[in-house]
């Protein structure tokens, strides 16, 4: 497969890890999909290091023991190759019991011991965190983040160009399905979404109502792009619940990678925790999914066409701000509002995004300057900043 070929930019950064002294547990965390294990195995291939590979994706079926003899066998392999030293890849091990102090316990024996065993780690990072990396870990690890694949990335890899890339999102998995919109459609709702909430999100987290975290995902695909209170959540949503379960929810939707809330800006980071949140998935694969609309009815559709344009754009900018200074947030006053704000700093960027939408003026941007006076103002599409190109620079870049 085209996505097993690719090399995704960290991998340098991994194998310069790896090949030092050993030093920190790598972890690399990302949602499904991200191409964690694909980097991990790359990364084995091009070490030259002997390694070994263990997944503990199936819980029922691993405890501590399984986790303390898939490390024995690694040492093994480290102690036979002398200061060279070998591999271990634990992929999902947050899904282990106590699989932070195990593993706290077997690092620390072997730096006594000067066994030169390197670690890798697989996962998503919210559960890794919520699970014991930061407190049984803390000095022990670096992180690598990765995220839903780009523009750049999907046309590197499988020729998408940029409408395909705005409609199919992210997805190498489901490259290969694009042709065929239905089987595409049910692969991204069967082995994405169901395995992310049930395997990810409900099997390792409590979630007192399922079926309320379900209907807020399916929702946040609906209104992607458009500010709903957490009230006006509510009366959409048949399962009962309150606000600060609906939060909640986002938070943990957020977390594997498939739907936030932005808040929003206003100088007050008190004020900002308490706004309406701006939902957005964070692949524009899951709304065409849920749509139930093909790609060539999508972009006969303008008011459709136009909410896959901001989720990208919106996407984008969340994803590759992640691990970063960078903040992503809505504005609005009254009726007044700009689609995105930056802000790392003091500096701020406002983006307004005009693909497949009809803006004569720009009274959010005109209000938003003279409130805050950004370091910048950027229309994306349209007149503006072409939308291949915005997506080709990371959040970072456009607040220089």
């Amino acid at each position: 497969m085209a996505d097993r070929a690719y090399r995704r930019p960290q991998l340098k950064t991994l194998l310069t890890r790896i090949r030092e002294p050993r030093r920190f547990i790598q972890v690399i965390a990302g949602p499904r999909q991200a191409g964690k294990t694909t980097l991990a195995r790359q990364a084995i291939d091009a070490s030259g290091l002997s390694a070994t590979y263990a997944s503990a994706d199936e819980p029922s079926l691993r405890d501590r023991t399984w986790l303390e003899a898939q490390w024995d066998a690694a040492r093994l392999q480290a102690r036979d190759a002398g200061r060279r030293g070998a591999l271990l890849v634990l992929d999902e091990a947050q899904k282990v019991p106590d699989w932070s102090e195990t593993i706290k316990r077997l690092w620390d024996e072997d730096s006594a011991a000067q066994v030169p065993l390197r670690v890798i780690l697989l996962g998503s990072a919210p559960l890794l965190v919520q699970r014991g990396l930061t407190e049984s870990l803390a000095g022990r690890f670096e992180m690598i983040r990765l995220t839903h694949w780009s523009y750049p990335e999907m046309n590197e890899a499988f020729g998408f160009d940029l409408e395909r890339y705005v409609f199919f999102g992210g997805y190498p998995g489901a490259a290969p399905l694009v042709r065929d919109h239905e089987r595409w459609a049910r692969y991204i709702l069967d082995s994405l979404v169901e395995t992310t909430l049930s395997r990810d999100i409900l099997l390792l987290t409590r979630v007192d109502k399922p079926a309320l975290l379900r209907q807020l995902f399916r929702l946040g695909c609906d209104y992607s792009g458009q500010v709903l209170s957490y009230q006006k959540m509510l009366g959409q949503l048949q399962e009962a619940g309150n606000t600060t379960t609906l939060a909640h929810y986002l938070e943990l939707l957020a977390g594997a990678g498939m739907l936030t809330g932005l808040q929003k800006f206003s100088g007050s980071r008190v004020r900002q925790r308490g706004s309406s949140p701006k939902l957005l998935a964070l692949n524009t694969a899951l709304v065409s999914a849920t749509s139930g609309v093909s790609a060539r009815h999508a972009r006969r559709d303008p008011d459709l066409w136009g909410r896959l344009t901001e989720t990208a754009v919106g996407a984008h900018l969340v994803n590759t701000a992640q691990g970063t200074e960078v903040e992503v947030f809505y504005w609005r006053e009254r009726n007044r509002e700009v689609d995105f704000v930056l802000r790392r700093g003091r500096r701020l960027t406002a983006i307004e995004v005009t693909s497949g939408r009809r803006k004569g003026s720009f009274p959010g941007l005109a209000a938003f300057t003279a409130a805050f006076a950004p370091t910048r103002v950027l229309l994306v599409g349209g007149q503006g900043v072409p939308l291949s190109e915005f997506l080709g620079l990371p959040a970072a870049g456009w607040l220089r």
